[in-house]
């Protein structure tokens, strides 16, 4: 057989490969695509409480530091008041079970009542908010499984299901909804909130904010 044939030959090889390949990749994709709606528009999500001062004066004893935890109103720290000659001090409660991940004060800090001092989640009730295009909402459903693929434990899934659909658009969420002040309107396609608990707690840490790709279970498959 000559070089130039034996190429040929070559280049034919690996050109049916490449097709052989592609075949089974695109029936692999239609079969996933048939029977999940996949996204990695989702998120580790949760309650986010903010631990605010009960009343006006000087925060003193003060342990709300980043990554200490609290039993439901168990003290944060206190808030010390001047009323005339005598000084009383009033507690900063926990509002739940809860870790703290920001703190916006220290001991000594005088501070108005209702001012924001730390932001908290309960690391133990996080889930997972998935963003569903609207054009695909009307396949999902309260109680679908759903596959939880988190970026962070690359070599894991976790599994969990919907237990809530959000009743509008993320743009309607927003703080400030967008809107069309002009002619030249670009239709968007938006995007709708979707609550997927864990049906396992997962043992690995996780934290408010993981990149997650979300594989929901189309009912009937």
């Amino acid at each position: 057989m000559s070089m130039k044939k034996g190429v040929a030959r070559g280049l034919q090889i690996g050109g049916g490969v490449v097709v052989v390949a592609a075949i089974v990749f695109g029936g692999m994709y239609w079969n996933h695509t048939r029977q999940y709606i996949s996204t990695d528009d989702a998120y580790i999500d949760g309650r986010q409480y903010t631990i605010s001062s009960p009343v006006s004066g000087k925060v003193v004893d003060w342990q709300g530091t980043v990554g200490a935890t609290f039993a439901p109103n168990s003290p944060v720290g206190e808030v010390e008041e001047q009323s005339g000659d005598s000084t009383s001090t009033v507690p900063i409660p926990a509002p739940a079970d809860v870790s703290i991940i920001q703190q916006d004060t220290a001991d000594n800090e005088f501070v108005a009542a209702g001012t924001p001092l730390a932001y908290a989640y309960d690391m133990n009730k996080l889930w997972v908010t998935v963003n569903v295009k609207e054009t695909l909402i009307h396949e999902v459903h309260v109680g679908q499984p759903v596959d939880i693929d988190i970026d962070a434990y690359p070599n894991q899934t976790f599994h969990g299901t919907v237990a809530r659909i959000g009743l509008a658009t993320g743009s309607t969420l927003s703080m400030v909804p967008s809107t069309s002040n002009n002619a030249n309107f670009t239709k968007v396609t938006q995007i709708v909130p979707v609550k997927v608990t864990f049906t396992t707690y997962p043992t690995e840490p996780i934290v408010p904010g993981f990149d997650v790709t979300a594989h929901i279970k189309k009912t009937g498959n």
